[in-house]
C-alpha cells in the first residue's frame, strides 16, 4: 500500500478526519513512511560554529561640557533673564536688595561689599566671579558654594547663563 504523507499525517488520518470519521482520533505515524521511489536522508546535525570571540563594545565618547568660552552670550536676551533675578538683587551701582548689587560683579571677589550681610560660605569662599565661575556657579549656586544664601535654583541652560553674564559685563 502506498501512503502518502503530509506535514506529519497520513492521507489516511486526512481522510478519516475530513470524511466524518472525527469520532475516532486521528493516526499518526510512529515515523514518517517514504513515499515509494523516494530516498530518504539521514538526518544530520550541522556542526556547531565555532565561538567567535566577542569584542568590547566600542567606547562611547561622553558628549563634550559646554563651556562659557564655547557661547556668545547676548546682553539684550540676558536681560530678559535676568528678571528672575530681581526679585533678590539689581545691577544698579550702590543698591543691595535681600541679595548684593551685580553692579560690577564680573572680576570681583565674592563677599567684598562693604556693609552687605553676606553667608559666611559667600565671605569665606575666596572666589573670583570671573565669566567661566560666574557661568558655573549660575547653573546650581548652591551646589557650587554649599551654605550660600541664595536659594535660585539655578539657570540650566547653558545660553540663558552665557546671556546673563553678558548682560551683567554691560553694568560695570
Amino acid at each position: 500500500m502506498r501512503v502518502l504523507t503530509l506535514s506529519g499525517l497520513t492521507a489516511a488520518a486526512l481522510f478519516t478526519a475530513a470524511c466524518g470519521g472525527a469520532d475516532k482520533p486521528a493516526e499518526t505515524p510512529a515515523a514518517e513512511t517514504p513515499a515509494v521511489g523516494a530516498t530518504t536522508t539521514p538526518a544530520v546535525e550541522a556542526p556547531a560554529p565555532a565561538a567567535e570571540p566577542t569584542a568590547a563594545p566600542a567606547a562611547v565618547p561622553a558628549p563634550a561640557a559646554v563651556t562659557y568660552a564655547s557661547l556668545t552670550g547676548d546682553a539684550a536676551k540676558g536681560e530678559k533673564v535676568f528678571a528672575q533675578c530681581k526679585a533678590c538683587h539689581v545691577a544698579e551701582e550702590g543698591k543691595n536688595r535681600v541679595g548684593p548689587s551685580l553692579w560690577a560683579v564680573v572680576g570681583r571677589t565674592a563677599g567684598s561689599i562693604a556693609g552687605f550681610n553676606y553667608s559666611k560660605a559667600n565671605k569665606e569662599s575666596g572666589v573670583t566671579w570671573s565669566e567661566d565661575v560666574l557661568f558655573t556657579y549660575l547653573e546650581a549656586p548652591a551646589k557650587f558654594m554649599p551654605g550660600t544664601r541664595m536659594a535660585f535654583a539655578g539657570l540650566k541652560n547653558p545660553q540663558d547663563r552665557a546671556d546673563v553674564i553678558a548682560y551683567l559685563k554691560t553694568n560695570a
